[in-house]
């Protein structure tokens, strides 16, 4: 009888009233079929912030040498990676503030500052005239676009428990499209006025910064989702009010019912669940499962910053002799069917592995495809052109396989009033290893170019097994004991 009326208790309208994530509850009840516009919404969102980290990549090379800053060709990568790394540096210093003030005052609030920031920060960034202009301004950049962390949790809260894998899945969509598309738009728009004589002159804005188009179309978009974004729900729970008789009925029922249910529910000596307000960095489920991502985090990084700088290279040093066009075509082609992967496969393959596995499983074949990278340069023509979106193709749908999979255990082992400082956490360590990414395969790159005769893996091949090196340390993390998961359902929204 007592679970009876807990039940009934349970599908009871019981919400406060002026509490905006008691809204979207209230709303998800009542909705019923797919959310097209919420994904479509996370999507454009997650689209805006990802596409500025890396459509510098194809140009980069480029920008270096045109600054004049490196001495040699080799030497271009060095300097490349450290613009690459000053986004993240500064990410990894505010992501947990960022964190915090989601928590605090909402998500939207920090949704709105980060698309504003990409519309002021990346235009500056495609009108740098010197080195330390592109550093400064992809510092900020990255400083005051703090809203991975908390569109993660939104995603998780806006949708009905059916969707919540599917809105996580989602992100690391968008994601990936923008760490794809980004670079196609850079390579695409890059230097109009070499490329499109006929629309763009030398004397004209974009003749002057050959670098701005691609910059000016990312910002103009920022400027459309900051504007619709202005619609979006909060999903924040605030609980000012004392509560209704309804609710008072409800925890009385759990204190009497809790000690029964001991091997469902997590309960303190009064019968009630235990605040949620323990140390996140104590929360090993979290924690573990933010290492691991973190590890991919600086593979992928490293990855997206060397196969543009090695396609772009010379065929003298080991790469492909591409120009950033050829690398914003591969790139474009390995986009769209990312898009593809994500939304048809992805989640059937989700529910029926689970997510860890199916990281597990992406990760080993990402090991040997990236083996295949030297050989695949060997190539010309035809061939060359096919193996290589084939090759890309393969990898980005792997990572992002990954990356969702961490992204559903991260949420899932935290409560809604601490999932924005965990996600804070989880960018603050990917920002940080992801800052070494950029540094470090520009710095691999450059010393792997001036040991082509070396004996041991000479030229491009070390480059690539190193990247296997920090990929095969993901893989081993990601078994017992070191990663975990979390036993107790989530509360407030989590699946």
């Amino acid at each position: 009888m007592a679970e009876e009326y807990r039940e009934a208790l349970l599908k009871k309208d019981d919400y406060y009233e002026n509490c905006p994530g008691c809204k979207v509850d209230q709303l998800k009840e009542l909705k019923k079929g797919f959310p097209f516009r919420d994904l479509i919404s996370i999507w454009i969102v997650v689209l805006c912030t990802a596409l500025p980290i890396s459509t510098l990549f194809p140009f980069l090379y480029f920008m270096i040498r045109d600054f004049g800053i490196a001495e040699r060709e080799e030497d271009i990568g060095y300097y490349a990676g450290y613009v690459g790394s000053s986004f993240m540096i500064g990410r990894a210093l505010t992501s947990v503030f960022w964190g915090i003030v989601a928590d605090r005052y909402g998500r939207k609030p920090v949704i709105l500052l980060g698309t504003i920031a990409v519309v002021i920060f990346n235009t500056l960034f495609g009108l740098s005239v010197n080195f330390w202009m592109a550093i400064i301004t992809r510092f900020l950049l990255g400083s005051l676009n703090g809203l991975l962390g908390p569109i993660k949790a939104y995603a998780v809260e806006i949708f009905r428990a059916e969707y919540q894998a599917l809105g996580l899945s989602t992100v690391s969509t968008a994601w990936g499209l923008g760490l794809i598309i980004g670079p196609a738009l850079g390579g695409f728009l890059a230097q109009p006025a070499e490329k499109y004589p006929n629309l763009f002159s030398k004397e004209s804005l974009f003749g002057r910064f050959p670098y701005f188009l691609p910059c000016f179309c990312i910002s103009l978009f920022a400027l459309v989702v900051t504007i619709v974004s202005c619609w979006l729900p909060e999903t924040l729970h605030v609980h000012n009010e004392k509560k209704t008789s309804s609710n008072d009925s409800y925890d009385a029922l759990e204190a009497a019912t809790g000690a029964s249910k001991g091997d469902e529910t997590r309960t303190d000596d009064k019968g009630r669940k235990p605040s949620s307000n323990e140390s996140l960095l104590k929360n090993w489920p979290l924690m573990s499962s933010i290492i691991v991502y973190c590890i991919f985090s600086l593979h992928d990084m490293a990855y997206t910053e060397i196969f543009s700088l090695w396609a772009e290279s010379s065929r003298k040093l080991g790469g492909l002799g591409y120009t950033t066009e050829d690398v914003g075509e591969v790139l474009a082609i390995s986009g769209f069917s990312l898009l593809v992967f994500q939304l048809s496969l992805y989640p059937y393959v989700e529910r029926i592995l689970g997510p860890i596995p199916v990281a597990r499983i992406a990760a080993a074949l990402s090991i040997l495809l990236l083996s295949s990278y030297p050989f695949i340069a060997m190539l010309s023509g035809l061939g060359l052109s096919i193996l290589i979106n084939c090759a890309s193709i393969m990898k980005n749908v792997f990572s992002v396989s990954i990356v969702t999979g961490m992204f559903i255990l991260q949420n899932n082992a935290v409560d809604q009033n601490q999932r924005g400082a965990a996600n804070g956490i989880s960018m603050t360590g990917m920002s940080l290893f992801k800052a070494v990414g950029p540094a470090g395969g520009g710095a691999i790159l450059s010393w792997a170019q001036r040991r082509r005769n070396a004996a041991f893996l000479p030229g491009v091949q070390m480059v690539f097994f190193i990247l296997n090196a920090v990929e095969l340390i993901g893989v081993l993390m990601t078994f017992k004991p070191f990663l975990a998961q979390r036993q107790d359902k989530p509360r407030n929204g989590t699946a």
